[in-house]
């Protein structure tokens, strides 16, 4: 009878947890079927694992580099094994709407073990997937954050178990996302010693500290050829120096710098997004205000900190919002902090269904629902026409598009953006130019289409093999 009533339990977590798996991939594969999805990211992501599957260098076109040489991704290896049994992108819209939704489980498993009732933990559950956050990186084509988020929760989990090989399962597999997660995995560990999680603490500090620099140090320069590769990922910080060490030494030498890269109108809108989904849960009771053990429950925020500067010294717009996957990282650590907070029960609201109506409300605010109405219909006027245009394409041979239309045609070694910059690319070296002239794409411009266009009519290795609703495509006469 126990294991009955256990399993009636836990119906509502799994049926929460597969609606979410269903409606995350059906966006996701609805949003790719529209040629809303970009070669930035997913394109890259898809020509490498495609590669990997076919046991080739995954030499991406795109980066003109290594894919290992981009941020240290491993787990790109491991997700070839899908591709081996049908290379296709749709496996990268299911990992990542699996990857997102399981967090759910997670947060329940920690929400039970800190004592809370059925409902709440089913609760935050259920607040956790309708941060707006979860929804919209699901539409931002596939990141492999998607997969650290997922394994960040569960070494929480291990940890308040006392799995120690689960945890260390946890670290390989959210270091195997990316090279930059090293520095949370640290941060995580010097939370965990705070908290008094010595062993699991120094395991964490040792261990990401050690794989930041492997993957900064050693591998990103050794597939990339060139020592100061790993700078490419600091442009975003180019005012504060142009290297690690000279950040570092900036922070010292000139405070006003990193102070006035902190303290602006753009930072402040992007902590009032991140934050006011779970206001109700992170602001205490005024009673509440100037007790220790109040602000003792926001100590899993030591774990976040690095990031969260991180995304406020950017000064690129897309670390400072709710569309990118930056701030993944930074959602289990709220999440603890209020589930510490209800444990002690200090948070604005406690009833699950003032929580799940506030959740509600800033998920219809927040969350690019309406996109599927509005913005992801743009093309569909040439949607037939593109389609029909890619099943002419019938080889492996390179091709020239657009950035919209890239990520349908990555199983191949070679391809192209026609993107500004890309003007004095040698187009003999494509077996085929699929051009959308009504809609460019993604950093084009219909000029530059036409200009495209005049340029391939005049190369004589080429000829039109279809067109339609402004959609071209040439092919090589030899293919």
């Amino acid at each position: 009878m126990v294991s009955i009533i256990d399993f009636i339990k836990h119906y509502c977590l799994i049926c929460l947890i597969s609606f979410s798996v269903l409606i995350l991939l059906i966006s996701s594969s609805l949003k790719h079927l529209l040629y809303q999805s970009t070669a930035w990211d997913l394109g890259i992501f898809d020509q490498a694992i495609f590669l990997i599957s076919q046991n080739t260098p995954p030499l991406s076109s795109f980066l003109g580099i290594h894919i290992l040489g981009d941020h240290a991704a491993l787990i790109f290896y491991p997700l070839a094994i899908l591709y081996k049994l049908y290379p296709s992108v749709y496996w990268l819209f299911f990992v990542q709407a699996i990857a997102l939704s399981l967090g759910a489980f997670f947060i329940y498993q920690l929400a039970k073990q800190s004592e809370l009732t059925e409902a709440l933990a089913l609760t935050l559950s259920g607040v956790y997937l309708l941060y707006p956050l979860i929804f919209n990186v699901n539409l931002f084509d596939f990141h492999t954050d998607v997969i650290a988020l997922s394994a960040i929760l569960y070494a929480v989990v291990a940890v308040r178990h006392r799995n120690l090989f689960g945890f260390m399962v946890a670290l390989i597999l959210i270091s195997s996302c990316k090279g930059i997660l090293g520095i949370t995995i640290a941060a995580m560990g010097l939370w965990l010693i705070v908290e008094k999680e010595r062993l699991y603490g120094a395991i964490a500090l040792t261990f990401g500290s050690s794989w930041f620099l492997i993957a900064s140090k050693i591998i990103i320069p050794y597939f990339t050829h060139n020592t100061h590769s790993i700078d490419r990922h600091l442009s975003r910080y180019s005012y504060l120096g142009d290297s690690y060490l000279a950040i570092v030494k900036n922070l010292f030498i000139n405070p006003l710098l990193i102070l006035g890269g902190l303290f602006n109108g753009t930072n402040f809108g992007y902590l009032l997004l991140l934050l006011i989904p779970l206001l109700w849960g992170l602001i205490p009771r005024r009673k509440a205000l100037f007790q220790i053990k109040t602000w003792y429950c926001f100590l899993p925020l030591i774990a976040a900190l690095p990031t969260l500067l991180m995304n406020l010294l950017a000064n690129d717009p897309g670390q400072k919002d709710l569309l990118h996957q930056y701030s993944l990282p930074i959602l289990p650590f709220l999440l603890l902090v209020i589930i510490n907070l209800l444990k002690e029960e200090k948070t604005l609201l406690r009833r699950p269904r003032w929580i799940i109506l506030w959740s509600l409300m800033t998920f219809f605010a927040l969350a690019k629902v309406g996109y599927f109405t509005s913005r992801y219909l743009s093309s569909l006027d040439t949607w037939q026409a593109t389609n029909q245009a890619i099943a002419e394409i019938k080889t492996q041979g390179g091709v020239f598009t657009s950035a919209e239309i890239a990520p349908h045609l990555t199983h191949r070694p070679l391809v192209k953006l026609t993107t500004n910059g890309s003007e004095s690319l040698e187009l003999n070296q494509f077996d085929y130019v699929l051009l959308n002239l009504r809609h460019p794409g993604w950093e084009s411009s219909p000029e530059l289409l036409h200009q495209f266009r005049e340029k391939v009519e005049k190369n004589s290795e080429f000829q039109l093999s279809y067109q339609k609703d402004d959609v071209m495509l040439f092919s090589k006469k030899t293919v």
